[in-house]
């Protein structure tokens, strides 16, 4: 058994329970994808899936060659699988993979802000606004210690970078399942922008039937 596979974000919406609760979801296009390679044990020494999802719309001499059994595909990742014998390079997967009321982790890059200051990266407060502080009311502040050790230590939270990283949220739901639009809809939020490219894998020591968030 295949443990993920690919897809894009496409939104947010909201679908009613049994019992009349409302329940906001994250819906995914799951699927499908393409085996492109196997990993066996004995040539590559671990076993693994490697899938395709996306179309191509160009690819270079190298990777004409490797996809010339199952297509151009745009994006590549490797998967763990229960028994590699199972699968064949070209064959399709798609979201029946999964079950409703199963629990998975969701892979993606979130959205990226570009260069920002404390105040908006770390949820600094910001200096007073009196007794000489002028405009240094979104300054971090002091970072530095005395004489020792006499510089600013790694890993203080100053401003730079926010977003555009590779985040796991997990142990989330699967409310509802849509095969004839491979459509994947997760209880809660996941992270990157729409059309964004996600992993769904299932969370590891939860099986069957899931338990709640």
């Amino acid at each position: 058994m295949i443990e993920a596979l690919l897809g894009k974000k496409i939104g947010m919406t909201h679908l009613f329970a049994d019992e009349g609760l409302m329940v906001p979801v994250t819906v995914l296009e799951v699927g499908p994808c393409l085996v492109t390679q196997l990993r066996t044990g004995p040539k590559d020494g671990y076993e693994a899936v490697q899938l395709g999802y996306g179309t191509a719309k160009r690819l270079n001499q190298p990777q004409r060659g490797h996809l010339k059994h199952s297509g151009p595909v745009k994006h590549l990742r490797e998967v763990a699988a229960s028994a590699i014998s199972e699968y064949q390079v070209g064959q399709s997967l798609d979201v029946s993979v999964f079950q409703e009321g199963e629990l998975v982790d969701v892979i993606a890059t979130s959205k990226g802000k570009g260069f920002q200051g404390g105040m908006k990266r770390h949820n600094f407060s910001g200096g007073p606004k009196t007794h000489g502080q002028k405009d240094r009311g979104r300054s971090v502040g002091s970072i530095g210690a005395t004489t020792y050790p006499g510089r600013v230590l790694k890993g203080q939270k100053m401003p730079g970078q926010m977003g555009n990283k590779r985040i796991t949220v997990r142990h989330l739901k699967v409310q509802k399942i849509d095969l004839e639009r491979n459509l994947l809809m997760l209880n809660g939020a996941v992270p990157g922008a729409r059309n964004g490219l996600v992993m769904v894998r299932r969370s590891a020591g939860f099986t069957g039937q899931g338990e709640g968030q």
